[in-house]
């Protein structure tokens, strides 16, 4: 059975599976990665750094989703 941790998003607590990258969760998330911001722990966290930060127990994670519109 695959080990699963606890994380907050956006203010909620959830879970997943250990292990995961950041794009791998966003995608588990059924997130856009195109269309998003991450601020990872209290830092805004560049597209670059994505592929390398693997998500672990008791991180914080808040999501914005960008959304075109406008007048």
């Amino acid at each position: 059975m695959a080990e699963t941790i606890t994380l907050k998003i956006n203010g909620e607590l959830k879970t997943c599976s250990a292990g995961l990258t950041l794009p791998q969760f966003l995608e588990q998330q059924g997130l856009n990665p195109r269309l998003i911001a991450v601020e990872y722990n209290g830092e805004i966290l560049h597209r670059q750094f994505w592929d390398q930060t693997e998500i672990k127990s008791g991180d914080i994670l808040e999501i914005v989703t960008i959304v075109g519109g406008g007048v």
